[in-house]
C-alpha cells in the first residue's frame, strides 16, 4: 500500500530545500567574492599607476635638482656669486699655501709584526 503524503517525516521535506538553499548561498558568495576581487584588482591598478607616475615626477624633480648643484658647483658661478655678495674673496696668494710633504715609508728592518701589542711602561703585569 502507498505512504500518504501527510504521514511523511517533515525532515525529508525540509532536507532538499536546505541543500538548495545552501548551494545558493555558495553560488552567491562566490559572484560577491569574484565582484569584489575584480574591484580590488582595478583599485591596485589605479594605485600603481599612480605611485608610477609619483616617482617618475620624483625622479625628473631629483635630477633637475642635481643638475642646478652641479652648475652652483661650477668656479664661474661661484666666483659671480662671490662678486654679487661682496665678500672680498679671491684667488689664493702663494704665501697661503701649506704644502706637506708626506714621510717616507719605514725601512723594512723597522716593521714589526702587524699582531704585535703595544706595552704600557706603568702595567703591572709586565716587569
Amino acid at each position: 500500500m502507498a505512504k500518504n503524503r501527510k504521514n511523511q517525516s517533515v525532515a525529508i521535506w525540509f532536507g532538499p530545500a536546505l541543500k538548495a538553499s545552501f548551494l545558493c548561498l555558495v553560488i552567491a558568495g562566490s559572484a560577491v567574492g569574484y565582484v569584489w576581487q575584480k574591484g580590488e584588482i582595478d583599485r591596485l591598478g589605479r594605485l600603481e599607476r599612480a605611485r608610477a607616475a609619483r616617482l617618475t615626477q620624483l625622479t625628473d624633480n631629483n635630477q633637475r635638482l642635481a643638475d642646478q648643484i652641479a652648475i652652483l658647483h661650477l668656479p664661474e658661478m661661484l666666483d659671480k656669486r662671490v662678486r654679487e655678495l661682496n665678500l672680498g674673496l679671491g684667488p689664493l696668494q702663494p704665501g697661503q699655501v701649506v704644502r706637506l710633504v708626506e714621510p717616507a715609508a719605514a725601512p723594512a728592518e723597522y716593521k714589526t709584526d702587524a699582531r704585535q701589542l703595544a706595552e704600557r711602561a706603568d702595567d703591572p703585569m709586565n716587569p
